[in-house]
Formats: C-alpha cells, structure tokens, sequence
C-alpha cells in the first residue's frame, strides 16, 4: 500500500465550525442546478475539509471574508506534497467552484480570480492487450449465472467504452420497454451520464446475444424483478460499479498474472476510450 493509499484511508476533518453555514447553502444552490449527488458530495466536502483542516487548524480565520488566495496556496502545497497533483487539482475545482459562487452571490472579490490550478502530469495508464482481454474474455464464457453476466458486461464495455458507473446505471424491465434502456434488435443501449444527461450507446451482434443469454438466465434470478440489469450471483442484490469493478479485476488475475489491473482504472487497448475511474470497495 503507498503512502497516498494509506492516507487516503484516514478519516478527514470535516468539522467545518462557523465555516459550515456559507457551505450548507453552496450545497443547496449545486442541487438546485441539478448537479449529481456524486458532484455536489465531492464539491462540498472539499470546501468543508479546507476549513476544518486548513482554515481553523493552521490560521486564525473564523470567517469566509477572511480566507484569501494565500490559503489558498499553501493549501495547495500541502496537498501536492501528500498526494497527487491530479487528485490537488481536483480539490482546486472544487474550492474554485464554492469562491466563484460565494463572489457572485455575495457580490465579493473572488480570491481565487488570479490563481492557476496545479499542473497535472499526464500519465500512461497500462492496458490490456487483445491477447490477454481475449484470454480475459474465456474466462467469462460458460452457461451459469456468473458467467454469462461477466462476459454480457466485458462485450458491452468493450463495445461501448462506456463509464462504470453508467455501466452499473443501465436498466431492464421486460415488461415495459420506457423503463427499459436496452434494445436488443436495434442493438442500442440508453446510458446516463454525468448531470443525468442521457444518450444512445451502438453494440455489435456479440455484445447483443450476450446480453441475451444474460437476460434469460436472469429470468430466474430470485431479483429479477429489480430494476438494475446486473445482478449478483448466489441471487444476491444488484450490482454496484464497485462490484463490477472488483469482478472484472478478479476475472484479470489469471488472464493477465504479470499485469494487474491498476487501481483507478479499468483500461483496454482494444477500446481506447474505455477508462472508468474504480470506486471504493463496498
């Protein structure tokens, strides 16, 4: 385990004090304009572990009007010095984002206007080769329940390139084609997106008769009546991203023993596009 992993286990200080009320409204104006509850969490919890750890805990602020570029900055120094300069940048948006809204909403100088974000350092992120996502893809074929679902989601990933979590978003209901997002004879799949933005994903003929031989074995499921295309196997409850993500690792280990999937991506080189970013294990 990196130091950033272990790190990255360590609860944060979230206990924002007199910080929090300017939050609890940042958070309700990112509802209303119906950002996702993934990006408003994210957002908000940046801001809250900047006050708690940064503003309360290293300086003598005890107001937003107080808080400047600065704090800003060294904020950002310590970040880059614990973990990566992606994850940095992250927060950066983030703390770009709240002073962006609390300037225009309070009609104030935003102290972020003149600041640049940290440089991220693109890195190549290792892949599966056709031979080993062939070999990746036997280890799925068979008739039980578990096989024939893992290699429905390895056709459809490599199909559609589509994200994890909107993989693990797609619905089936056999009765009713408008809560349905498959189509099997036009071979297209209805996905959503970040902002619950929705749009048409084409599959091929294999990725579509894997489907169907997944759909009828999931006839039988104890679940089937769930809304959620993936379901566990054992007739467990549906599937999460982080649940397929752990799959299609565990199903990697034999094909690919010198190399693993690396953590925080699924990637494969015969789909270039196809990167989903691994959740936390549930």
């Amino acid at each position: 385990m990196t130091a950033e992993e272990t790190r990255s286990r360590q609860p944060k200080p979230l206990a924002a004090g007199a910080f929090q009320e300017a939050i609890n409204s940042f958070h309700l104006n990112l509802a209303a304009e119906g950002k996702s509850a993934k990006t408003v969490r994210m957002y908000t919890e940046a801001v809250r572990w900047f006050a708690a750890a940064h503003l309360l805990r290293e300086t003598s602020r005890t107001d937003w009007d107080e808080a400047g570029g600065p704090d800003i900055q060294r904020w950002m120094v310590w970040l880059l010095g614990c973990y990566s300069d992606s994850y940095a940048s992250n927060q950066y948006r983030a703390l770009q984002q709240f002073f962006r809204w609390r300037a225009d909403e309070e009609e104030l100088p935003d102290p972020m206007t003149r600041l640049r974000p940290p440089k991220v350092t693109e890195k190549l992120v290792p892949v599966f080769s056709s031979g080993e996502l062939a070999k990746l893809e036997r280890a799925c074929q068979g008739r039980t329940f578990a096989q024939r679902r893992d290699y429905a989601i390895l056709c459809v990933f490599r199909a559609t390139g589509i994200r994890l979590s909107e993989l693990a978003g797609i619905r089936y209901d056999p009765g009713n084609p408008h809560r349905s997002d498959i189509d099997l004879w036009q071979r297209e799949i209805t996905v959503r997106g970040k902002g619950g933005q929705t749009r048409i994903v084409r599959i091929g003929h294999e990725a579509a008769r894997s489907l169907d031989r997944y759909i009828r074995v999931r006839s039988r499921h104890a679940q089937a009546y769930r809304p959620q295309l993936w379901l566990g196997a054992g007739n467990r409850a549906p599937m999460t991203a982080s649940g397929i993500y752990q799959m299609v690792a565990r199903r990697g280990r034999p094909s690919a023993a010198s190399r693993s999937i690396p953590t925080g991506s699924v990637t494969t080189s015969a789909t270039p596009g196809w990167t989903a970013a691994a959740p936390k294990a549930t």
